[in-house]
């Protein structure tokens, strides 16, 4: 199982998730966010070099996301708005993260069309609640998602912290999650006890491939 911690502002916070095993560390660029860092004080947080760096992109085009990209360090870019394919061939197939919000759809079908439409510009995918945005702290009706046959690794977003992880992962078998406002005392701000918990209904007790 893949942990991404996003939303993420702080060293402590950072080394909190590199301890606990997670595989991606994210950071939000979009200035109305209440967790945004700018990309010097985004580049300034060590990830050490196991976990990939991601950046989370709203409403910036190709070039504005691989300018930050370079300054942040990053490795991955999560296309989080309305990006288009052409946005994402141009940063990399290997660097994009497309994120699909399930609600938008009205059967698994039209959403899996939607997934082959960006597969040959995205290396993995992550689902969302709701229909646009993140963070809110709503989750997916996770049982919809269970007959979900993907091209790529994708990850489950939305609502998780460490009282429903185990559940939402034994209906829908996602390849990662992605956490962020449920391991929180504030927006930017983690909870060490809450991040550890989360990662033990993962199953994960510490350190890479664990």
């Amino acid at each position: 199982m893949l942990v991404k911690i996003c939303g993420l502002t702080r060293q402590a916070d950072v080394d909190a998730a590199l301890r606990l095993g997670a595989n991606f560390c994210g950071f939000i660029f979009h200035e109305k966010s209440p967790r945004y860092l700018a990309p010097e004080a985004a580049a300034r947080l060590d990830t050490g070099p196991l976990a990939k760096r991601v950046g989370v992109f709203v409403n910036q085009g190709a070039g504005e996301i691989l300018d930050i990209m370079r300054a942040a360090r990053l490795d991955i870019a999560q296309l989080h708005g309305e990006q288009s394919v052409d946005c994402a061939r141009r940063i990399g197939f290997d660097q994009v993260i497309r994120v699909l919000w399930p609600r938008r759809y009205d059967n698994l079908a039209l959403l899996e069309e939607e997934m082959a439409r960006h597969a040959d510009a995205c290396g993995w995918y992550l689902l969302d609640a709701g229909t646009s945005g993140g963070g809110s702290g709503c989750h997916l009706d996770w049982r919809e998602l269970a007959h979900l046959r993907p091209p790529h690794t994708w990850l489950l977003a939305g609502g998780l912290g460490p009282d429903n992880l185990a559940w939402a992962t034994s209906l829908c078998q996602p390849d990662g999650v992605d956490i962020n406002s449920g391991i929180e005392d504030a927006p930017g701000v983690k909870n060490a006890e809450k991040m550890a918990r989360a990662f033990a209904a993962l199953g994960k007790t510490g350190g890479k491939g664990e």
